[in-house]
């Protein structure tokens, strides 16, 4: 999750492409060089351990402006965490 966010902080999309699951993965993303990412907060995790195939990850993640909510969920493919899925939880502030 980590790795994720400091690749929206730098607008890397080749990474975030490479750490998206084939299943959802999009074609390509629409990022916004105006955002300021100001800060990430793990909330939560379930699974995910080198014993689980499987894992969510709950955070807040902040940015000039206001905060988003998000519980990810992410499967280990061919040994690598890659992200899946999302419930959202909206922006906050």
């Amino acid at each position: 999750m980590r790795s994720r966010y400091c690749a929206f902080v730098r607008l890397d999309e080749a990474y975030l492409l490479r750490t998206w699951h084939p299943r959802s993965r999009p074609a390509g993303l629409d990022l916004d060089p105006a955002m300021r990412w100001t800060g990430l907060e793990i909330l939560g995790a379930t699974e995910g351990t080198v014993f689980h195939d499987t894992g969510t990850v709950t955070f807040r993640a902040s940015y000039a402006g206001g905060s988003l909510w998000e519980r990810s969920r992410f499967e280990r493919v061919g040994g690598v965490w890659v992200y899946v899925e999302a419930e959202p939880g909206g922006a906050v502030g």
